[in-house]
């Protein structure tokens, strides 16, 4: 057997299911035989064509699966074990990664081996379905394995750790990017995945009130299992208005954008009070605006911070901690199962947002 299920981009609107050949396993590598992985809004970007990749690309980020072979270089793992990878895959040695900026690392890019710009490449980091074939599939390479592969707890299930290679780690990038102190009042603008998960954050971080916005009231339901104090609906409220009224006048402490449309982005920073932080979640498709008068002419001391969800082994196992010791449970947002020969029909729901869909386990 050296042929695996694989679902490949073709071309803007394709995809399909078809059998590629199980990879070769280089001396950093590890091949993992994935037992759950799942479809993101990133990946809707990349079967809409918004987003450029290769045609013939496997696609999917996060991985949830059993060590199927180890390279010979990689130390402190076994063949069989559980284990998850991040979404972002750094090589841990380029200057980016040095610099502190891992996800950010695109060192190893270069056809020739070359370090080009010193490894500093935007997004660089993010290989698995991008740069090198993805997780939707029954086998996946996880390269520089021995940075990457975070052991998963005994005891903790697939669903429970299927979040923590993206959705929890960028969510969780966002409370931790908007500078939450004790007390804070915080807005999170879209309760998608990653705005829930932001939300959660916000709550571990010590935000006093959350406020999360969205247009779908089962999301908002959900927010509130994840830590929000104040719901408001979009189609029912001007939400600038709302929070501003909230607040007194005074604007929020932090505000967090999970969307990544253009409204959303004004109007986060338009409720944000002088020296607060707007973190920035949304992949954007169109260029932004700044309201000039919400941001008192660059004056205000505000600060705006963007982010691609960090990985890597260690912030692996710190989530797992969070989950294993039940500071959260995001399970629950694992809302519909199905088989990989099934994929093509859970884009289908997952694009249309159908049936209350939040996150698709695949189970290959």
């Amino acid at each position: 057997m050296n042929m695996m299920k694989s679902l490949i981009f073709i071309e803007p609107g394709k995809i399909e299911i078809v059998d590629k050949r199980i990879p070769d396993v280089g001396p950093n590598d590890a091949l993992l035989k994935i037992t759950t992985t799942t479809i993101c809004g990133t990946d809707i970007h990349i079967y809409k064509g918004e987003y450029p990749v290769a045609k013939g690309l496997t696609i999917g980020h996060e991985p949830v699966g059993i060590i199927e072979k180890l390279g010979s270089a990689v130390q402190g793992y076994q063949e069989g074990q559980r284990v998850i990878a991040g979404a972002i895959c750094p090589s841990f040695s380029s200057y980016a990664c040095q610099d502190g900026f891992p996800s950010q690392d695109g060192g190893y890019i270069q056809p020739d081996g070359t370090c080009a710009c010193h490894g500093y490449k935007a997004t660089g980091g993010w290989r698995f379905g991008n740069i090198i074939d993805g997780t939707q599939a029954e086998y996946v390479l996880v390269p520089d394995a021995q940075a990457n592969l975070a052991p998963v707890p005994d005891g903790l299930t697939d669903e429970q750790v299927l979040m923590c290679p993206d959705i929890m780690s960028t969510g969780f990038k966002g409370a931790e990017n908007a500078n939450i102190k004790i007390g804070d009042i915080v807005a999170v603008f879209a309760q998608g995945p990653i705005g829930l998960c932001a939300t959660a954050g916000a709550r571990l971080k010590g935000a006093s009130t959350i406020i999360a916005i969205d247009g779908n009231n089962s999301r908002l339901a959900m927010a509130k299992k994840m830590g929000a104090d104040i719901t408001l609906n979009f189609n029912e409220v001007d939400v600038v208005d709302e929070v501003l009224k909230l607040t007194g006048g005074r604007g929020v402490d932090s505000s967090i954008e999970a969307l990544g449309l253009k409204t959303t982005f004004e109007q986060a920073l338009k409720v944000l009070k002088p020296g607060g932080t707007l973190s920035s979640l949304g992949v954007y498709s169109e260029d932004l605006t700044i309201p000039m008068a919400h941001f008192a002419s660059g004056l205000g001391d505000h600060t705006i911070r963007t982010a691609l969800c960090p990985g890597g082994k260690e912030r692996m196992r710190r989530l797992m901690n969070v989950i294993e010791t039940g500071r959260v449970d995001l399970s629950e947002m694992v809302t519909h199962t199905y088989a990989l020969d099934d994929i093509v029909e859970a884009y289908d729901l997952f694009m249309h947002q159908r049936d209350g869909v939040l996150k698709i386990a695949i189970k290959p």
